[in-house]
């Protein structure tokens, strides 16, 4: 599974990236995303401009690259896996995205779905969570016998991905909110149909897979 993009084995990348993220991290604690700038994150990081642009295009990058680590370092902290096979942990990802989404909330109080930085935060953690159903780079599945992930295992992860957030998503800005105990079963069923296509696309002769049996695997 994909984790951050600080997980390299270069140190000297891996220190600068860790800098880098910590960087904006701590400034995000006291000012906008709008507000921040790349000299500022530099600064806090205590590298040069010309190191950041080494490692991110801007600070658009750079915030994709923080929460979308974030969020895969969850899943790996939980051992939570997806290899397309089997949607069996799907449950496990809805829980980490709303815990993930939480948590964001109680550090960025901002973030009430009516600031610049939100898209932002929606489209790294979507990205995230399409790249965990997707299973690892280069694995090949049974069914698939062009060595890679086909064009409808890519749709129905998006789909799925799409789905998962924006339901916990809205979960997360609910006043009052019921407890992630009761809705990640509700986004379950909303994203099951998406999973057994994928399961489907990967493991055509699988016919003692149906319905019933899926719901029973959760």
């Amino acid at each position: 599974m994909p984790l951050s993009d600080c997980e390299v084995r270069d140190p000297r990348i891996r220190r600068t990236r860790q800098l880098l993220q910590g960087a904006l991290s701590t400034l995000l604690q006291s000012k906008s995303f709008e507000e921040i700038s790349v000299q500022d994150i530099t600064e806090a990081a205590t590298v040069n401009r010309a190191t950041f642009y080494d490692h991110y295009n801007d600070k658009f990058a750079l915030l994709d690259a923080l929460v979308a680590g974030g969020f895969h370092k969850l899943l790996h902290e939980r051992d939570v896996q997806f290899d397309g096979t089997c949607p069996s942990a799907a449950t496990a990802i809805i829980r980490a995205t709303c815990d993930y989404l939480t948590v964001i909330r109680e550090n960025h109080p901002g973030c009430d779905g009516r600031t610049a930085f939100e898209p932002l935060i929606d489209a790294a953690i979507i990205g995230a969570i399409r790249r965990v159903l997707m299973g690892p780079p280069g694995q090949v599945r049974p069914g698939n016998t062009g060595g890679g992930d086909s064009p409808l295992s890519q749709i129905a992860a998006s789909g799925a991905a799409w789905a998962i957030y924006g339901t916990a998503r809205q979960w997360s800005l609910t006043p009052d909110r019921a407890p992630a105990d009761e809705v990640v079963p509700q986004i379950l069923e909303l994203v099951l149909p998406m999973l057994r296509q994928s399961l489907s696309s990967a493991a055509p002769d699988r016919s003692d897979v149906g319905d019933a049996s899926l719901a029973e695997a959760y």
